[in-house]
């Protein structure tokens, strides 16, 4: 495996607006060197975050001198971290040039691999996607379905104008949950062979950039966090419901992943046979994923009478249309979903719980009946939202995911003194 191509685990979560270590690991002594290096990230992130800005509001924000200010702003503009974004006439005093960060930097990738389709973005160190690819997932092996993303996530880099090593970083959402000792996913069960080790290598190998892989939910609640329903919330449950049933949680910006980075798995959990049989699920001992999921609205659609060929959009169209034995498949997906989410509320009191994934998508026939079976089962209130992202909540939550390790990785690399000469 080459150096650029490795993988490596992740959390997902939103990491604090500081540098990484300039180098080796750890507490590093103080120098002249990274005083000046702390100066210039704080700029960068200032810029980054309230930009575009004079040299007089940056040294008044930050509280450093306008020499440090002008200095550190030099040597971020020589690095290409930074750029001249206009000028600012005051009704007094002299015109000021105004300061951005240059978001062409440095480039990342985020990669949604589920089990009916593949998504791609590219975005610059802004977040703005400049290509991105959607195709379904047609691989046949879990080797096919490696080569297929990185062949669509090489040609949205070409069609961006990119060389590969314009690629800073990249983050993978798949179902299941890393091994790291393994280097391999588990509990991966909408994906077959999706957890043989060494697939993410070849990925990474492919690409050839550093891979985090994260859990596809943890990834839609990072991106729902940060750019959607999930916003400001004290401690937010992104439920993904679709091919399989996963949440992710969020408190306080914080992912939050578990011990052994299998929190939220919750449609492991074997539900006891009086339930199961109870809601006519055509098995004993069933899981909840397999009591809730996509395919489970399509059978208790076709156990009520309905036809093949059918799928849960299907289903829940014609629910809409008022057609009986669809309207009662739903009225059951709000029954186990209820149970769900009461589970949900009762673990972590969530103040916000947003509904997502491809069941998600149904949400104007859900989220009602939904609040109605909660409180019919606890007296806990969060408030219930359908996801603003949609289908693209794993990826953006991606592209968030590897902005937070590319952007200080691009900051360190541009900024590093030049080897001395022998």
């Amino acid at each position: 495996m080459s150096a650029a191509g490795r993988t490596t685990a992740t959390d997902g979560a939103p990491q604090p607006a500081t540098p990484a270590p300039l180098s080796g690991h750890g507490q590093q002594p103080w120098n002249r060197q990274r005083l000046r290096s702390n100066n210039e990230w704080l700029l960068l992130e200032r810029l980054r975050r309230y930009g575009p800005l004079s040299r007089a509001q940056l040294a008044r924000d930050t509280g450093l001198s306008k020499p440090t200010v002008s200095t550190a702003l030099a040597t971020l503009e020589l690095a290409g971290l930074t750029r001249e974004a206009g000028r600012f006439a005051p009704e007094r005093g002299r015109t000021a040039v105004l300061y951005e960060t240059d978001p062409t930097a440095g480039h990342v990738l985020g990669l949604d691999i589920g089990r009916a389709r593949l998504r791609v973005a590219g975005a610059d160190l802004s977040g703005h996607i400049v290509a991105r690819r959607d195709l379904p997932n047609r691989g046949r092996s879990a080797n096919a379905v490696a080569d297929a993303v990185v062949a669509a996530a090489r040609e949205a880099i070409a069609e961006a104008g990119l060389p590969a090593t314009a690629v800073a970083h990249t983050v993978a959402g798949s179902p299941g949950v890393w091994d790291e000792r393994r280097r391999s996913v588990r509990l991966a069960a909408s994906l077959p062979g999706w957890g043989r080790p060494g697939l993410f290598d070849r990925i990474a190998d492919g690409l050839g950039t550093t891979v985090t892989v994260a859990n596809d939910a943890n990834l839609a609640a990072v991106g729902e966090y940060t750019y959607g329903a999930g916003a400001g919330s004290r401690l937010f449950v992104y439920l993904l419901v679709g091919t399989g049933l996963g949440l992710g949680v969020v408190k306080d910006g914080e992912l939050l992943t578990g011990a052994h980075g299998a929190a939220g798995e919750l449609g492991l959990m074997r539900l006891p046979d009086c339930t199961t049989a109870t809601w006519n699920t055509g098995t004993t001992g069933s899981t909840l994923e397999e009591t809730v999921s996509a395919d489970a609205v399509v059978r208790t659609a076709l156990d009520l009478g309905m036809r093949r060929p059918l799928t849960a959009e299907k289903v829940f169209a014609q629910a809409r249309d008022g057609e009986p034995a669809a309207v009662e498949a739903v009225r059951q997906e709000v029954d186990r979903l209820g149970y769900a989410l009461a589970v949900v509320a009762a673990l972590l009191d969530p103040d916000v719980v947003v509904l997502g994934g491809g069941i998600g998508r149904s949400a104007d026939l859900l989220l009602r009946p939904l609040e109605q079976a909660l409180h019919e089962r606890s007296p806990l209130r969060p408030r219930l939202e359908a996801s603003r992202l949609g289908q693209d909540a794993v990826l953006l939550g991606a592209v968030a995911t590897a902005l937070d390790t590319a952007r200080p990785e691009v900051f360190e690399r541009r900024t590093a003194p030049a080897p001395a000469r022998p």
